[in-house]
């Protein structure tokens, strides 16, 4: 289905029932693992959406200005260097950061696309709407796809092409799972393109631990609030008054972990699934793991796949990476 707008086009690739199915599998298959899980992307309905944009402000929760201080800084530098005439991104939400690149490749004169890909219609129309708005020259080329599944671009959108896939996402996925969503990428990449990627860094677990456990309670609410997802969608019966929100440092993988704990034995019906679910004290269940990441290793796994990093750069408190990698010769 395409719906036309003048500049503005939004193809949706998702089955009408995709996000259903891919909750029921995803539900199913973690609440009957060991231990048990839940994938973070389920976070996101309107509420989530909203709370995340709050622990986005909050002052423990640094990834998000210290990649926006690095593209204040380094738009105009990466715009010379890709000379991109489309810009894709990556599970682009809002487009809000976007428009520091948009600003410096409109600059420059290179961009006439944007083409970004989310699973949420109803943002990128409100994105797109916006931005054919403020940049009048610019061409929005909008897909609703789950990109973990479909990183097919846009075939007419112009070149040179530059891939964004910021907010350190990238350390949403397990290195099984960065090792083939890289793999994918590069298929998708000609000799012209490049990749920018955000990266957040290893650094003092205590600083780590608090960004993903605020002392104002938001982050708890929002890890929370994926078993209200569950409860409304699947018809569930999840009391998230019933689990504590813990965030916790894996030494051994880099990587915070979040969890959900049981406060008491307790057992959980999902009618949609036919499933009974017991807890037991204290039981952990994972919802979100964020890896961290040093130059060499992360050099390394793009690398294996086929991508060279050209230029990284860090804010000035070398919290947070940005990198530029392009198709290896």
């Amino acid at each position: 289905m395409i719906t036309q707008r003048p500049r503005f086009t939004l193809d949706d690739r998702l089955p009408a029932d995709h996000l259903a199915k891919a909750l029921r599998a995803d539900v199913a298959s973690g609440l009957t693992a060991e231990p048990k899980t839940l994938p973070p992307k389920w976070f996101y309905d309107a509420r989530g959406s909203e709370l995340f944009e709050q622990i986005t402000r909050l002052p423990e929760y640094y990834p998000t200005r210290a990649e926006q201080e690095i593209l204040t800084r380094r738009a105009p530098e990466i715009a010379a260097l890709t000379r991109a005439g489309t810009l894709f991104e990556l599970g682009s939400g809002s487009s809000t950061k976007t428009r520091l690149l948009l600003d410096a490749l409109t600059a420059a004169g290179t961009l006439s696309c944007y083409a970004p890909l989310d699973v949420s219609p109803s943002a990128l129309e409100q994105a797109g709407t916006a931005l054919v708005r403020d940049y009048p020259g610019l061409r929005v080329a909008a897909t609703v796809t789950d990109f973990e599944a479909d990183l097919t671009l846009p075939p007419d959108a112009p070149g040179p092409r530059l891939i964004a896939f910021l907010g350190s996402t990238i350390g949403n996925l397990d290195p099984e799972q960065r090792a083939s969503f890289y793999r994918s990428l590069r298929r998708t990449l000609s000799a012209d393109d490049a990749l920018l990627l955000g990266a957040d860094l290893a650094k003092d677990p205590e600083v780590l631990v608090r960004a993903y456990d605020d002392s104002a309670g938001v982050t708890a609410e929002f890890n929370k609030n994926v078993l209200n997802v569950i409860d409304r969608e699947l018809d569930a019966d999840f009391d998230p008054e019933a689990f504590a929100h813990v965030a916790l440092w894996n030494e051994q993988e880099q990587r915070i972990e979040m969890h959900l704990r049981s406060l008491r034995a307790q057992s959980v019906k999902v009618p949609a699934l036919d499933l009974s679910v017991d807890f037991a004290p204290d039981e952990l269940m994972r919802t979100e793991i964020s890896c961290k990441f040093r130059r060499d290793s992360l050099t390394t796994e793009l690398a294996a796949a086929g991508l060279t990093v050209r230029h990284w750069w860090t804010d000035p408190a070398a919290r947070f990476a940005l990198l530029l990698a392009v198709p290896s010769r």
